[in-house]
């Protein structure tokens, strides 16, 4: 079943191709359906700069809403933390607790 976390915002690729340690797990790249045929199929392996990306409420990145699945960058670190709060200025609302669930 797909997970929502309790929250999450989205950036386009080039923000996140800011900071140094960044790497794209393009594997989890969602797959899309080829028009054509119907049939399930790769088509998109490469992200660009103008797709769009969302830091989950774990500081995991994600190709969609759902924090479990599409997991496109999940190296938590202090630097990584610190770039989401400095410089996405990614900040979670006082209402919404962090999710410490590791996806």
């Amino acid at each position: 079943m797909k997970k929502m976390g309790r929250y999450c915002k989205a950036y386009s690729v080039s923000k996140f191709r800011e900071f140094s340690g960044w790497t794209e797990n393009v594997q989890n790249l969602r797959k899309e359906t080829n028009e054509g045929n119907g049939n399930e199929s790769s088509i998109k392996g490469q992200l660009t700069d103008t797709d769009y990306l969302y830091v989950q409420d774990n500081y995991t990145v994600t190709q969609g809403i759902f924090f479990d699945e599409n997991v496109i960058y999940d190296s938590i670190s202090s630097e990584w933390v610190a770039f989401c709060k400095d410089t996405l200025k990614f900040e979670i609302p006082h209402s919404q607790p962090p999710n410490l669930a590791k996806a």
